[in-house]
């Protein structure tokens, strides 16, 4: 993976692409709100002429995509790379990829039609797509799964990749709580079972609330095992993350499963999100399995399917 600096350390160049429904134009303007200068569709012809004059003074995201008449993946891959060349600092490739269910899904809810395929439906154009793209996505940077993603999720992963402002080291932490029974989250590192401890959904009184309640909280932490599992697990972050920073790894993903993903996980969730941030990590959580009133919209729906 190629190595970003902080957008005020020098000429930032960053491009993003991936299927249409990936969520391009939320990743665009992510690092707009990082302070990137943001162009979204550019005609490749242009690509290297916004290069070829004096240093860019702000940093640069460039959004690239089959909408575009000129589209070549070989002509774009050459682009990159002389621009890397006249400038001295590589171009830093994004790539957002997405299965082709959930593609499918968020052009049914936006009834948009797809780019390559206006007069066919849908599925045609997200393989012609996926197709025409796949040199791309091998040749990228930094590859995001956003299937699963809401668009909150994206940004805060577009954040961890360029943020400006690096608190304890440059390595970012996202706790991920969820339920088994809709399987494990894309985009962790280390999934651990919390299954073992008592079960708030059998308390009648709790089953309705989730493990951002107090009272569910204090059912979960009352259980013998829960103080020094936490207390091991703390430890063992504590020799495992310092260790991924010294490496080199900008992202750390623990996953913290149950059986429903609402109590259990997302109690221990908070908790140690809670104290990672006190210790200095820049950590954020993710509750997948939290009740859709509380989850966001997809990626793409309702925003544009770019």
């Amino acid at each position: 993976m190629t190595e970003t600096g902080s957008p005020g350390s020098g000429q930032d160049i960053v491009i993003v692409s991936g299927p249409s429904g990936s969520g391009r134009s939320t990743a665009i303007r992510a690092l707009e709100d990082q302070g990137f200068e943001a162009i979204d569709n550019l005609p490749l012809s242009l690509f290297p002429r916004l290069f070829a004059g004096p240093p860019i003074e702000h940093p640069v995201v460039v959004g690239i995509d089959p909408r575009n008449r000129e589209f070549d993946v070989e002509r774009l891959l050459g682009h990159i790379a002389d621009v890397g060349a006249a400038t001295g600092r590589d171009p830093v490739l994004v790539y957002l990829d997405c299965d082709a269910s959930t593609l499918i899904r968020r052009f049914s809810e936006t009834r948009r039609r797809h780019p390559l395929s206006p007069h066919e439906t849908p599925l045609v154009g997200i393989g012609r797509e996926t197709a025409l793209l796949a040199p791309l996505r091998a040749r990228a940077d930094i590859l995001i799964d956003t299937s699963a993603m809401t668009p909150h999720d994206l940004r805060a992963e577009m954040a961890r990749h360029f943020a400006t402002e690096e608190p304890q080291g440059d390595m970012a932490v996202t706790l991920h709580s969820f339920s088994y029974k809709r399987g494990i989250p894309r985009g962790v590192d280390m999934i651990v079972d919390v299954r073992f401890l008592k079960n708030p959904h059998w308390q009648a009184a709790l089953r309705p609330k989730d493990g951002r309640d107090a009272e569910v909280a204090a059912f979960v932490q009352a259980d013998p095992a829960y103080a020094p599992f936490v207390a091991r697990l703390m430890d063992f972050l504590g020799f495992l993350l310092p260790a991924y920073r010294a490496e080199g790894k900008s992202y750390f993903g623990l996953g913290l499963g149950c059986t429903g993903g609402r109590h259990r996980s997302v109690v221990l969730v908070e908790a140690i999100a809670k104290t990672l941030a006190e210790e200095g990590w820049r950590v954020s959580t993710r509750h997948r399995d939290l009740s859709s009133a509380s989850a966001e919209a997809p990626v793409g729906a309702g925003m544009g399917l770019a």
